[in-house]
């Protein structure tokens, strides 16, 4: 059904969720057609990453031409920095409505992977819900994996709602992270679903690595912050709900805060729950979630799935155009915590590219959460790669997210906040409280040479670290060590 040039929507936000039989039988499929001389490629579209059996297999049988919102597959990502896969990186938030409004073009195939579907067409997804919804409503035709590893008594647990598009936008109806406003099922005309694949198989999920002495040191910080601002009076002391990136820094984050005996049992509207975060629900430490996928490993996963009913009161799936809505961020007052790959000395963060220019997953949702949340704090390691990279560098090589709307900056050393402050306060303050010692004499001197202006900067030396990176193998002065093709 699907041919060469097709735009295929495919549900997953993560590995969580996603389509599986459909793309491995598609990659085999564009295997069988390359070996024939004949082209098969197709757009992709999904909520977020995916894994192995979607992105991994697609691209390792060369048969996509264009791909958004957001990956983090290995394959795929070294195609779209060798220029084979066309990528536009989006904000998550937008990626609906600009399918809806025709700004990525016909959408012919959805592919959705559903817990049960009924013959009247109501569909119950299983551990995320993304873009599906829209996927269903916007595709020509619908094909649904109907996947037993996922049991129908999530039947409950999703909560389905799409906004109308300008200019009949209401608001959206959302007070507390708790409201359901939606259905618990996409309902799609019977006549539009083109077929059922019945399959058994596991998602692709990741597992975790455990918290390192760095990673519990972020956590920690972050976690301690929050407490002096509660103590300050600027975090109420019934706190506020968080928002979390995903990946073990943020774990390990989660992991702080909820043990923190000075925080008090709180709630999370935010894109993704990780292993930590169910740990926690169980302890009564999170006493309501509001997300769009569950990203487990697969003990958590069975855990979650033996105890459906207590879950589904504790937890509640969206599509992400809700959970990264800028409205519902804003009234709800997220306290957002995202991830850097790097900072500079005036608080512009690069979540994205590699010195520059090669992507590394996307934006994601990241910058739906920091320009609408409450506190938008971004953590990181002060180094990688065995100290030769430094994560705070005179100026960011790409920016994501600018220093209007970062307001605190968290390493192992410690926290950064900057608001309130001028660009040369704020540089003074990521030095001495975020880099790491073995950088912070440069750091020093880049900033003590840049004189004149409001923003303290030099042209001539914005981009020495990232240069000596490129000559030498390493940020540091005076140091030349084998240099790793990348970081």
């Amino acid at each position: 059904m699907i041919q060469n040039g097709n735009t295929v929507g495919f549900s997953g936000f993560t590995p969580a969720g996603a389509a599986k039989a459909v793309p491995l039988a598609l990659a085999e499929r564009a295997r069988g057609e390359h070996r024939a001389g004949r082209e098969f490629r197709i757009g992709v579209m999904t909520g977020a990453s995916t894994g192995p059996s979607l992105d991994g297999a697609l691209s390792a049988a060369d048969a996509i031409s264009f791909r958004t919102p957001y990956q983090s597959d290995p394959g795929l990502r070294a195609q779209i920095n060798e220029g084979k896969v066309q990528f536009f990186d989006m904000h998550l938030s937008m990626m609906p409505q600009a399918i809806r409004c025709g700004h990525l073009g016909p959408v012919h195939f959805a592919v959705v992977e559903a817990c049960d579907v009924t013959d009247g067409g109501a569909i119950v997804l299983t551990d995320s819900v993304g873009a599906s919804p829209t996927f269903c409503r916007m595709a020509e035709r619908v094909i649904v994996e109907l996947n037993r590893r996922h049991p129908p008594t999530l039947f409950g647990m999703h909560d389905i709602y799409e906004p109308d598009d300008p200019p009949h936008r209401r608001e959206i109806p959302i007070y507390s992270v708790a409201d359901r406003i939606g259905s618990p099922v996409i309902s799609v005309s019977p006549s539009k679903i083109a077929g059922v694949v019945e399959v058994e198989m596991d998602d692709d999920s990741a597992e975790f690595s455990p918290p390192t002495p760095v990673t519990a040191r972020i956590g920690a910080n972050v976690a301690d912050f929050l407490v002096r601002e509660m103590d300050r009076g600027r975090i109420p002391k019934r706190f506020l709900p968080l928002q979390a990136g995903v990946g073990n820094v943020s774990n390990s984050v989660m992991e702080a805060i909820g043990r923190h005996d000075d925080i008090k049992p709180f709630q999370m509207y935010t894109e993704v729950l990780q292993d930590s975060v169910l740990h926690l629900i169980m302890e009564g430490r999170i006493t309501f979630a509001s997300a769009c996928a569950l990203t487990l490993s697969r003990k958590m996963q069975d855990l979650l799935y033996g105890n459906s009913d207590f879950f589904r009161a504790r937890i509640v799936l969206r599509p992400q155009e809700i959970t990264n809505n800028a409205e519902v961020v804003r009234r709800l007052g997220i306290i957002s915590i995202n991830t850097a790959l790097e900072a500079d000395l005036f608080g512009n963060v690069n979540s994205t590219h590699v010195m520059g220019r090669n992507m590394m997953n996307g934006i994601g949702g990241s910058g739906d959460f920091t320009r609408n949340g409450f506190l938008s704090i971004f953590v990181c390691p002060s180094t990688a790669k065995k100290g030769v990279i430094s994560s705070i560098v005179p100026l960011v090589s790409h920016q994501d997210h600018s220093e209007h709307s970062v307001q605190v900056i968290v390493t192992e050393q410690g926290v950064a906040d900057l608001r309130g402050l001028s660009p040369a306060e704020r540089a003074r303050r990521i030095i001495e409280n975020c880099a790491h010692p073995d950088y912070r004499d440069d750091l020093r001197e880049q900033l003590d040479s840049m004189k004149g202006g409001h923003e303290p900067l030099s042209l001539e030396s914005a981009f020495a670290f990232h240069q000596r990176l490129r000559e030498t193998g390493t940020m540091r002065r005076h140091e030349r060590v084998m240099a790793d093709a990348e970081y």
